[in-house]
């Protein structure tokens, strides 16, 4: 019997064919083959580790999350950090912004990255906010004159708006200011800000990569060795690290997740489409359709349109409430990216941005069939 060497890798082809991502997400962060090894790192729980390094405590360092770090690092082309939050991860990312420093931000975008700046901002720690529309070119350049950190969602959320991400990197770079870009709405299977410019890649694994709603987790990838190393520092000393848990959890969900966004992204266009031509519907918000404001830079940016769709409810808010609690496979949820499909009034959240419209629905659209999602979401607006 041909033995396998110690040291294969199984996301390294002998052939030397670069591995797709889909493949990847299945083949990386895998122990070495060895005979009776097993095929997945096992999560191990240990807080603490027999002396023969300087990282020989839990804090710094776990299998478990080294495996989760060099699969998702792979995905997105850097090295990837594990946090223990999506929020943690954000925090981790504007500690980077120097005292008084000036950061750009989406207006209308993720409310947990404004209210930590709000809060940067009153104590001092940040000296200004400058909220943009992140799909006017125009006004990202503007703002980033004298920026320290330009931040930046694509799709945003909840508006969808879609940025230029090169043209942005390009007037940071001429600022001296540093580019974030959060793709948690995206995954890097369906957009990698790295390849286009960007110095950091935010996620909250708590939603597509993980897919399961059922682990919190945030994750960080950069290319750059010293970057890497104070954000390392940074989720060191202030304790922000993974669970083991939850890192397995979220390793065994990315296996699955280019399935996972091949199908809520088709059943996304198939509802988009509809919910466009529906008489309870205002508006609805998702790059896949040719008549969105982002449809062409996202065609250029992005390799699908995710799985993310907003429509506004024709009437006000009793309306929009209606709705959802008339929806019987739809569930009402805060969270997003899991197998199952979620909708929620935005809205009902008081640290919602006030640019948000009241009757704006968020839909992440999961994975079951797209007939039956369309017959309750139909049912329930009829309603």
């Amino acid at each position: 019997m041909t033995s396998i060497p110690a040291d294969a890798s199984p996301d390294e082809p002998a052939a030397g064919r670069p591995l797709s991502l889909a493949t990847l997400a299945v083949a990386a962060g895998r122990p070495p083959r060895e005979p009776f090894a097993p095929l997945n790192v096992p999560p191990t729980f240990a807080s603490t580790y027999v002396q023969g390094g300087p990282d020989d405590y839990g804090r710094f360092r776990n299998p478990t999350w080294s495996a989760l770090e060099e699969a998702v690092g792979r995905l997105e082309g850097g090295r990837a950090l594990a946090f223990s939050s999506g929020l943690a991860a954000v925090s981790a990312v504007l500690d980077e912004v120097p005292v008084g420093g000036v950061v750009v931000a989406p207006v209308g975008s993720y409310s947990g990255t404004l209210a930590a700046l709000a809060k940067m901002q009153r104590s001092g720690r940040v000296g200004e906010v400058r909220t943009v529309d992140v799909a006017d070119t125009a006004a990202v350049e503007a703002a980033a004159a004298g920026a320290h950190l330009v931040w930046v969602e694509s799709p945003t959320n909840p508006l969808m708006a879609v940025a230029d991400i090169p043209a942005v990197v390009a007037a940071a770079r001429a600022a001296g200011a540093l580019v974030a870009v959060d793709a948690t709405f995206c995954s890097p299977l369906v957009l990698r800000p790295l390849e286009l410019g960007a110095d950091v890649v935010v996620h909250s694994a708590t939603k597509y990569l993980s897919g399961h709603s059922d682990a919190l987790l945030g994750v960080v990838v950069v290319r750059d060795d010293d970057l890497e190393q104070r954000l390392r520092t940074t989720r060191t000393l202030g304790g922000a690290v993974p669970g083991t848990m939850e890192s397995w959890l979220v390793l065994r969900g990315l296996r699955t997740l280019h399935l996972r966004v091949q199908r809520s992204q088709a059943s996304a266009q198939v509802l988009a489409e509809r919910l466009a031509e529906h008489p309870a519907v205002d508006r609805v918000r998702f790059p896949g359709l040719p008549d969105d404001p982002g449809h062409s830079r996202a065609r250029a940016q992005m390799t699908g349109f995710g799985s993310i769709v907003c429509a506004e409810v024709r009437g006000g808010v009793a309306e929009a409430d209606s709705a959802v609690a008339a929806c019987r496979l739809w569930i009402p949820a805060t969270s997003l990216g899991g197998v199952e499909s979620t909708l929620e009034r935005r809205r009902r959240h008081a640290g919602e941005s006030v640019e948000v419209p009241e009757t704006l629905l968020r839909l992440s659209v999961g994975i079951e069939d797209v007939e039956d999602l369309w017959a309750d979401l139909d049912a329930a607006l009829r309603s």
